[in-house]
């Protein structure tokens, strides 16, 4: 069994926090890539479908190269052709090494977390949004000067962060195999995708909706402070997660968290200003930030399938929701409207609500 120590808990904290720079690094992009091209909400949606394909071929096999080679040249590979690619922007390729880059660390997360014997989950998701806010926030700030040298400078950071984390991350090795998942990890695993997706669509259409041109529109350079909202306000969440979920138990959490995300999606279409509008980014991040978490600790009490496989499954299906998702918005606010999309967003949270008593085994273990 590999060690899992302090050292490699940092790690896996940097990963986190490097996979979070990376993937905030888009929406900024997504208004100008729009305007260059020429492109309808339509087809920017086929587009984005580009991310999300590569995604969703590159992470069935991500589980098999961690058993194969051990999470470390994974996490190190994918990371390096992510900064590679980023300044370019090739969407297919980036998203297959995005996809690799989240599924191996959070099948290392896992591992250390169940090593140390504490509730670690929550702080590594943590340390994600805190990327994500870093990352949106320079951004912004970046663009207004040059498009390519800001994403070059993106990369250039988590290259750093990634180097920094080199040393801790685990070596370990297994023998791969292919299980199916089936019986509540399904369920679990829907759940999961319905809560990345939310987060996904935010990360590639929070920016159109702000600078769509309705009356209460941001300017073209806000356009990143809707993900940035949400990435603070998850931040939040998930760093003082395990007290709450000790204060409200498992099964709270998840009732309050989907009913607050949904209202949240529905504060962004019907409010009135751009700061209205940021309110329910915020909302809808305070929501969501614990309710993965807390499915990942259901997933690994339930007995349909081995536990650690069944943190693998819905950590796939949940990514998958985050960078396949979104093309499906773009459709539907093709054939009716982006406010109409995002209310049907807001449906979605609904689901994860009513299935609250998922949250019942997800009795609080120590804070570390």
């Amino acid at each position: 069994m590999s060690d899992t120590g302090p050292q490699q808990r940092f790690s896996t904290r940097l990963a986190f926090l490097a996979a979070g720079l990376a993937m905030s690094a888009w929406p900024p992009l997504v208004p100008l890539a729009k305007l260059r091209l020429g492109l309808g909400e339509g087809q920017l949606g086929l587009l984005l479908l580009c991310l999300g394909a590569g995604s969703l071929l590159a992470m069935p096999s991500t589980s098999f190269m961690s058993a194969r080679f051990g999470e470390r040249p994974v996490l190190l590979c994918s990371g390096l052709i992510v900064c590679l690619l980023l300044p370019g922007c090739v969407l297919f390729a980036f998203g297959a090494a995005i996809g690799t880059l989240d599924v191996a660390m959070n099948i290392q997360a896992v591992v250390v977390e169940k090593n140390s014997g504490v509730s670690l989950m929550s702080g590594f998701h943590g340390l994600f949004s805190a990327g994500g806010f870093l990352g949106a926030g320079t951004m912004a700030l970046l663009l207004g000067l040059n498009a390519t040298a800001s994403t070059i400078v993106l990369a250039l950071l988590v290259a750093a962060v990634l180097a920094s984390a080199a040393s801790g991350l685990l070596r370990e090795r297994d023998a791969p195999i292919l299980v199916m998942p089936h019986g509540a990890v399904i369920l679990t695993g829907g759940l999961c995708f319905l809560c990345f997706l939310a987060e996904g669509a935010i990360l590639d259409w929070s920016a159109v909706l702000l600078t769509d041109g309705r009356a209460v529109a941001a300017g073209a350079g806000q356009g990143g402070l809707g993900y940035a909202a949400l990435a603070m306000a998850m931040t939040l969440g998930r760093l003082t997660g395990d007290k709450v979920v000790g204060k409200l138990g498992g099964q709270g959490v998840l009732l309050l968290g989907g009913l607050c995300a949904a209202g949240g999606f529905f504060c962004t279409v019907l409010a009135a200003s751009v700061p209205g509008m940021l309110a329910g980014f915020v909302l809808i991040g305070l929501g969501a930030s614990n309710i993965v978490p807390i499915l990942f600790t259901a997933a690994g009490s339930q007995r349909a399938m081995p536990a650690s496989l069944a943190i693998g499954a819905i950590t796939t299906l949940g990514y998958a929701g985050i960078l396949a998702g979104p093309a499906a918005i773009g459709l539907v606010a093709h054939a009716s409207s982006l406010p109409v999309a995002f209310a049907g967003l807001g449906c979605a949270m609904l689901p994860i609500a009513a299935s609250a008593k998922l949250g019942a085994s997800s009795a609080p273990k120590a804070v570390q």
